[in-house]
């Protein structure tokens, strides 16, 4: 499994790669910045001005995740991404967004991918 995310004219993109088959996710808009991260139930506000949460499930061998855990690549939108949880077979993102996100997620295969893409609405 590999996150990373990507800038591209008019939209900026997280991209969560699996090894196998993709699992079930979902990809919901938050007002605000501020998560909770699990098992702990910290708070973590990321930059921008709203959110995006993304939860995949199961996450087969989540305990070997060695990828990034954030990003902050200050992109026009996509202000932060961070892995709020990798716990018990469930992985979070949390995604800082500057604006009113626009989303668009797709599924790409060869390889595996769930692609989120946020673009700003004027």
């Amino acid at each position: 499994m590999g996150v990373r995310v990507g800038q591209h004219l008019g939209y900026d993109r997280l991209v969560v790669e699996f090894n196998g088959s993709i699992p079930s996710y979902s990809v919901q808009r938050r007002s605000g910045t501020s998560f909770t991260g699990s098992p702990r139930g910290q708070a973590v506000t990321l930059g921008g001005t709203n959110g995006v949460l993304v939860v995949v499930h199961p996450v087969f061998n989540w305990t070997s995740y060695s990828g990034p855990v954030a990003f902050k690549p200050d992109y026009p939108v996509l202000r932060e991404a961070r892995l709020v949880e990798n716990f018990e077979g469930y992985q979070q993102w949390a995604l800082g967004i500057q604006g009113t996100p626009c989303l668009r997620v797709t599924i790409l295969t060869a390889p595996p991918r769930l692609v989120v893409d946020i673009a700003a609405t004027e």
